[in-house]
């Protein structure tokens, strides 16, 4: 099984390494570009990463983009998480590029998968105040009128809708027994007639908003796919979804774990260096191993999507969702002890690492929600 890299892609990540050192390197840049840490994506370095052509990377050279695969996403994801990048708007926008590429129409395509190589933001609104976990049970209705699509319903915890060009809302178009069977995918502009949205101040700021549709209406058009096909279109996706939460985090528990590192060697207690008491040394040696550990199956995962972009995963993509999200928290916890008090302290990243983590293990379906899919694989 090969692991390495090509030169074009070593030389990828040692140019986003240095963008990041550049444009987010210091603790002055990130607060200005966040707003005071109050907003996950700036739109500033976004523009900026779209005119050097990154955030095409897995978007086809037809519509803008590079034309490479996941491998080259996750190391992108991997390395802007570990250098601090605020682009949170991202990780939603590849996700509605890879439902546009498998199910988009050519119009679609040239408008959305060329839109967010130039720098758009996109989102997808599944959750409802009644529908988390069990995605199928949503109620958000789309009825057929004048030749389009009439909305009506609320959505929560949307990530970047306040942010995005359109919404990628999953509702249901025809009532059925079979709670999975009826889903459609339609796009709404984020300023249609008809929507309201609310920001949920959160642990990380504003990212995620509550939706509100009132007999919203949207063309024909708009539709993603095929009618009633949305169940099994959601599931096609869900290699990548959960590819994305895991490159993130990667990148993220990298960054914790090299933080709480540096620190290590500098703070001195007892006349010598913390970093050189035992209790420490073996606690940095496990976060070492188990980074290397999700860093492998990240990209393994990665790889296998790659070779075969329709197979499903489940079980694969669950465990790296699973495993690195895990990781991850842990590890920023861990950076936080290490640290003390200025772990806990906002003049320092650890706590805001911290908190990115925490939700990772939410988002994208519980840590719970993966280990029943895990299990289910395993015939239990």
């Amino acid at each position: 099984m090969d692991f390495s890299f090509t030169d074009e892609q070593r030389h990828f990540v040692e140019a986003i390494r240095d963008f990041c050192k550049r444009e987010t390197g210091t603790s002055e840049q990130r607060e200005r570009l966040t707003k005071g840490y109050t907003e996950a994506h700036s739109a500033e370095i976004y523009s900026k990463m779209a005119e050097l052509g990154w955030l095409g990377v897995t978007i086809d050279e037809a519509y803008g983009g590079s034309g490479g695969g996941m491998v080259d996403a996750c190391l992108f994801m991997e390395e802007t998480s570990r250098g601090l990048a605020p682009i949170g708007g991202y990780g939603t926008t590849l996700i509605v590029a890879g439902a546009v590429q498998r199910f988009g129409t050519e119009e679609q395509k040239r408008q959305i998968l060329g839109g967010i190589a130039e720098g758009s933001v996109e989102a997808i609104a599944m959750t409802e105040p009644e529908s988390g976990s069990d995605v199928g049970s949503l109620s958000t209705s789309a009825e057929r009128v004048n030749g389009g699509f009439v909305i009506n319903g609320q959505k929560v915890f949307c990530s970047n809708a306040r942010i995005a060009g359109h919404i990628l809302v999953v509702c249901r178009t025809t009532k059925s027994e079979d709670k999975h069977e009826g889903l459609s995918m339609i796009f709404v502009p984020r300023d249609a007639e008809g929507l309201r949205m609310d920001p949920i101040e959160t642990m990380g700021g504003r990212e995620t908003a509550h939706l509100y549709f009132t007999d919203c209406e949207v063309p024909e058009d708009a539709l993603l796919g095929e009618v009633d096909r949305g169940w099994m279109q959601l599931m096609a996706g869900l290699n990548v979804e959960r590819l994305i939460l895991a490159a993130t985090m990667l990148g993220t528990a990298r960054r914790a774990f090299e933080d709480a590192l540096a620190y290590v060697k500098e703070r001195r207690q007892f006349g010598k260096p913390i970093g050189s008491f035992q209790a420490l040394q073996h606690r940095l040696a496990d976060m070492a191993t188990e980074i290397e550990a999700a860093r492998l199956m990240t990209y393994w995962v990665a790889s296998r999507v790659d070779e075969d972009p329709d197979r499903m995963l489940p079980r694969e993509a669950s465990m790296v969702k699973l495993f690195v999200t895990e990781r991850a928290k842990q590890i920023a916890l861990e950076g936080m002890q290490m640290m003390g008090g200025y772990g806990y302290s906002s003049e320092y990243d650890m706590e805001r690492l911290v908190r990115s983590t925490l939700v990772s293990t939410i988002y994208g379906g519980t840590s719970e929600i993966q280990r029943n899919i895990i299990a289910k694989t395993l015939g239990l």
